[in-house]
């Protein structure tokens, strides 16, 4: 048996299979506190202990993905000020020991499990667009990490000369996710990204930015998919403005002979990191 947690800023999705197309059991978690929330993980895992072999963790982030570092394993200056430099997999290992674990971000996590599903695909990004905005990348059938994970959320975008909108990101304020994201979204429009009808003029200026950053994601690492998922892509007619933006973007510069196969929805939708868990847990045994 394979573990699997997807752990959320809101929520950590806990599943057991045999494979990815094989889920036994899982279970949904409220994130609030670790010492709320890891005990009724560690439950949840501890009725499989005999049985498991291997376990895929994408965590919210920033996270330590350094296994020389002190930290490795860690969640690290998060804006979840509850959960910074909490020892994710130092918890897991002192109560459920003997389990290979594997461990990445959330949306490092979504690529994976993407990538598992999509044949002949070797190479493909993962953005995420919700509470926040990430990015994940497998490149030649592996996760893309160095001293760090990717912080594609974070890349600059060449504002609209007539924008005024500050940005919500605390850090760098207009950056991708501080005008894309779901919370950036709801303080520009004064409310949720589901609450604004699809024919807003509002989404014209959205899909401009993030058309933007999948144009620099496509210059830079050449993927053969990008993958636009997260609560704020679910409005409808959104992807097929990206499109729209993304080619007027690029007048013919990058090779995309179809935007509709090039820029794309998730395959396993909000299944994705869960299905990239597994997959990572059982490959961790081959490796």
């Amino acid at each position: 048996m394979f573990g699997a947690i997807e752990a959320g800023g809101t929520k950590f999705v806990c599943a057991v299979g045999q494979d990815i197309h094989n889920i036994v059991d899982q279970l949904t978690i409220p994130t609030t506190t670790p010492e709320e929330t890891m005990p009724q993980v560690i439950e949840f895992f501890k009725k499989y202990k005999d049985s498991l072999k291997a376990m895929g963790i994408a965590s919210f982030g920033p996270i330590d993905i350094n296994e020389k570092s002190e930290t490795y394993g860690y969640i690290t200056n998060t804006p979840k000020i509850k959960w910074r430099h909490t020892d994710f997999l130092g918890w897991l290992k002192k109560e459920i020991p003997n389990v290979k674990l594997t461990w990445t971000t959330d949306v490092n996590g979504s690529a994976y499990g993407e990538y598992t599903v999509r044949e002949d695909v070797q190479n493909l990004v993962y953005y995420t667009i919700g509470t926040g905005v990430g990015g994940g990348a497998v490149i030649n059938g592996q996760l893309l990490q160095g001293k760090t994970h990717p912080e594609m959320g974070h890349v600059s975008v060449r504002k609209q000369l007539d924008d005024t909108f500050e940005g919500v990101c605390p850090t760098h304020g207009d950056c991708l996710e501080g005008l894309v994201s779901g919370p950036a979204v709801e303080a520009r429009m004064g409310m949720p990204s589901k609450e604004i009808p699809e024919d807003d003029q509002y989404w014209d200026l959205q899909s401009h930015y993030i058309a933007q950053s999948m144009l620099n994601t496509s210059l830079i690492m050449v993927p053969e998919v990008i993958i636009l998922g997260g609560g704020v892509m679910k409005v409808p007619g959104l992807i097929e403005k990206i499109h729209e933006e993304f080619m007027e973007l690029n007048r013919g510069y990058a090779p995309i002979n179809s935007v509709e196969d090039y820029l794309v929805l998730p395959q396993l939708g909000d299944s994705a990191a869960v299905v990239g868990c597994i997959a990572m847990a059982q490959d961790s045994l081959t490796k």
